[in-house]
């Protein structure tokens, strides 16, 4: 199945996480929280914290601040409750954007949001109002030049729904999120790492945003990621600079 030119933007949005690693941590912490907390803090039996805490290992997180952190979430210390908040709007164009957020204040959240959106374009929209133009999936992107036979083959055999084939080459495999983790485990056992690998709201169809549009709509992602409260943005534009 071909896709759509996804490579430009997958590299655009890597450079903007290394250059806001500091912020890693923070929400990486809140996500074993809420995973642990929602799920337990045994690994083994918790997909989710499974992934939250490679998410740490990637980002070097020492392995007593994840245990003090799942400790908190599941009673044995003292700690913050967090709650998962989905916010969905419009941006320039009118991209589509939906916001999740984890926050111990949803009326602070909620403001901040709001005005993120009406200061740099966009538009606060009602629950469900963008979300119908997003999949909730298990995504695996592969770089242009890596063997397509060779990553259908693995991944289909393991339980992916689909392995579409961008453009400029670059490789999707998408999965059900339950899927997710086998289906990336039987891939690198075969030698293939994806450079993107992570349970995301993936857009059907994106919009093609250039110039001025690009440049305001980039502005409106950055201050919205830039929020404390928000863990991940996710959007259909397609920004070329």
């Amino acid at each position: 199945m071909a896709g759509h030119s996804k490579w430009a933007n997958i590299q655009h949005r890597k450079g903007r996480q290394d250059e806001k690693r500091q912020r890693i941590w923070t929400r990486v912490v809140r996500e074993i929280m809420v995973a642990a907390r929602t799920g337990g803090g045994d690994p083994s039996a918790n997909p989710r914290l499974r992934l939250a805490i490679e998410k740490a290992k990637a980002a070097n997180m020492p392995a007593d601040t994840v245990k003090r952190n799942i400790d908190k979430a599941t009673g044995n210390l003292e700690g913050v409750t967090y709650e998962e908040i989905r916010y969905e709007g419009y941006g320039i164009g009118g991209a589509a954007i939906i916001v999740d957020t984890m926050t111990d204040n949803r009326v602070r959240t909620v403001a901040e949001v709001r005005h993120a959106f009406s200061k740099h374009g966009g538009n606060m929209g009602t629950e469900g109002s963008v979300a119908f133009q997003f999949k909730h999936c298990g995504q695996l992107i592969f770089a242009p030049g890596t063997s397509e036979d060779k990553v259908m083959e693995v991944a289909l055999d393991a339980g992916a729904e689909d392995v579409v084939t961008d453009d400029d080459g670059a490789i999707e495999v998408l999965t059900a999120p339950a899927d997710f983790e086998a289906v990336k485990n039987a891939l690198e056992a075969a030698g293939l790492t994806a450079d993107m690998a992570e349970v995301t709201m993936r857009a059907e169809n994106s919009i093609d945003l250039v110039a001025d549009d690009a440049a305001r709509m980039q502005k409106l992602i950055d201050v919205l990621e830039d929020l404390d409260d928000v863990q991940n943005v996710f959007h259909n534009a397609s920004i070329s600079e």
